[in-house]
C-alpha cells in the first residue's frame, strides 16, 4: 500500500460508497475528515472517563481534566508556543478572532483609528472587525489584491499608516488557495509597530506552522480542518499582550474569587475560558495533533504540494475550465468555472458520481466580487487525497460537460 492510500485507509468514512461510486472527498478546506484515532480518543473519553474538568476532586475529574490540559500541551508544542499559557481553547477560528477583536482591540480603538485587512479574507476575519469599528469609531481599510489573487504588496504597505492599530490577514485564503508571503508582511507592520492577527484555519492543516518564527502577534485555527472535531480551536497570542487583556466572556472557571462586589479573574488562559469547555471535542483535537505529528507536517506538506500541482495540470487540461485563483504560491485549494454551468449545478452533478466539491461564494464574498462571480467550484485536497481521486473528478467534469451540452 502505498503512503496516501495508508493515509486513506485510516480515515472511515472514506470507504464508503455515494450514488454507487467511491467517494472522492474533495471537501477538506471546509471540513476535514477524522482519522479513526480521534474517532477512538474521543469514544474512549466518553465511555471511560466524562467528567467536569478542573473541578472535581474524583478520579473521573481527575481522568478529564488530564486529557484535556494533555491536549493543551500537545496544541502549544505543535505550534512552538512560548508558553501553554499562550494557548487558549476556543469553539474555533471564528471565536478566535472575536476575543481579539473585543478583548484586545475594543478598548484599544479610538475614533479616526483603523483596521487593516485585505480581500482575501474569509467572512470571519471581515465581520469581527466591521463590529468592533461600527462600536469604536475606527475604520476598516482594505488592501486589493490582483487578478490572479495575489495581495497587493505595495498598496498594503502603503496603507499601514500611523493610525492602524491591527492587521488581520489570513494565512491561506480559503476560496484560492493563496498562500500569503507572511515572513515579509509581518516584517513591515513590526517595523511599523502595528500587531499582526493571522487567520491561520487554511494553514495549519497543510503546513508546518511555528508562531515564534513568524513572529505574529496572534495565530488563530480551528480543529475541525486539522482532522479533529467541530466547535473546536485555538487562539495563541503574546503572553504579555493576553496579560493586559480583560476576559472576553464571563461565567465559571475563568474567576478565582467572586462577591456581589468584585471578581478576581483567573490566570491565563483560563480566564478567557468561561464555562464548561467542548471537553470530548478537545481531547479528539489533541488526538488529531498526535497524528499529525506522527506523519510529519513537512511530509503532509510536501505531499499535497505535489498533487496540487496535478490537479491544476489536470483541470487546465479540460475545455471550457477557468481557473479562478492562480495565485504566486498556492496551498491545496482550487478554485474553477466550467463552461457556463452554474457551480451549485455542477456541485450536484459531482455528488452523483461520488465526488463531493464546495460550490458557491465560500464565506468569502468580496473575493467573488472581485472576480464579478457569484460563486465558484472548489476542490479542496487533504493529505489522504491522491492522484485517482484527482482523476475521478476531471471525470465526473467531463461527464457534467456532457449533460449540459
Amino acid at each position: 500500500m502505498n503512503t496516501a492510500n495508508a493515509w486513506r485507509a485510516d480515515f472511515p468514512a472514506l470507504s464508503q460508497e455515494i450514488n454507487g461510486q467511491p467517494l472522492t472527498y474533495l471537501d477538506s478546506a471546509a471540513s476535514a475528515q477524522q482519522p479513526q484515532a480521534v474517532i477512538d480518543a474521543v469514544a474512549r473519553y466518553q465511555r471511560e472517563d466524562h467528567a467536569n474538568v478542573h473541578r472535581g476532586v474524583h478520579t473521573l475529574s481527575h481522568r478529564a481534566t488530564d486529557l484535556y490540559e494533555g491536549a493543551r500541551d500537545k496544541l502549544a508544542k505543535f505550534i512552538n508556543a512560548g508558553s501553554r499559557s499562550e494557548l487558549v481553547l476556543t469553539s474555533g477560528t471564528t471565536e478566535s478572532i472575536n476575543l481579539v477583536a473585543q478583548s484586545y482591540c475594543r478598548p484599544l480603538l479610538q475614533l479616526g483609528d483603523q483596521v487593516l485587512i485585505t480581500w482575501l479574507e474569509h467572512h470571519s476575519n471581515i465581520v469581527p472587525w466591521q463590529l468592533v469599528c461600527e462600536q469604536t469609531g475606527a475604520e476598516l481599510i482594505v488592501a486589493p489584491i490582483n487578478d490572479d489573487g495575489d495581495v497587493l504588496l505595495d498598496e498594503l504597505f502603503d496603507l499601514m499608516g500611523e493610525r492602524v492599530r491591527m492587521l488581520a490577514i489570513g494565512h491561506v485564503s480559503n476560496a484560492l488557495g493563496t498562500v500569503n508571503p507572511l515572513d515579509k508582511i509581518i516584517q513591515q507592520a513590526r517595523e511599523k509597530g502595528i500587531p499582526v492577527l493571522v487567520d491561520g484555519a487554511q494553514g495549519v492543516p497543510h503546513m508546518p506552522v511555528d508562531v515564534a518564527a513568524l513572529d505574529c502577534d496572534f495565530y488563530a485555527f480551528s480543529g475541525h480542518k486539522m482532522f479533529g472535531p467541530t466547535g473546536t480551536g485555538v487562539l495563541w497570542g503574546r503572553e504579555a499582550l493576553l496579560e493586559q487583556m480583560p476576559p472576553y466572556k464571563g461565567g465559571g472557571d475563568m474567576i478565582l474569587e467572586v462577591s456581589f462586589d468584585n471578581t478576581v479573574f483567573n490566570e491565563l488562559p483560563y480566564k478567557f475560558e468561561a464555562g464548561t469547555p467542548n471537553i470530548s471535542g478537545t481531547i479528539g483535537l489533541g488526538a488529531a495533533v498526535d497524528y499529525l505529528q506522527n506523519i510529519g507536517m513537512q511530509r503532509i506538506h510536501e505531499h499535497e504540494s505535489a498533487l496540487h500541482s496535478y490537479m491544476v495540470e489536470k483541470l487546465s487540461a479540460v475545455d471550457g475550465i477557468r481557473r479562478v485563483g492562480q495565485a504566486t504560491s498556492q496551498a491545496s485549494v482550487q478554485s474553477f468555472m466550467l463552461d457556463d454551468i452554474h457551480p451549485h449545478d455542477l456541485g450536484t452533478i459531482l455528488d452523483h458520481q461520488g465526488v463531493a466539491i464546495r460550490t458557491g461564494h465560500h464565506c468569502a464574498m468580496p473575493v467573488m466580487q472581485s472576480f464579478g462571480l457569484p460563486g465558484t467550484a472548489r476542490a479542496s485536497l487533504g493529505l489522504y487525497n491522491q492522484p485517482e481521486d484527482v482523476d475521478r473528478l476531471v471525470a465526473a467534469l467531463e461527464k457534467a460537460k456532457q449533460i449540459f451540452a
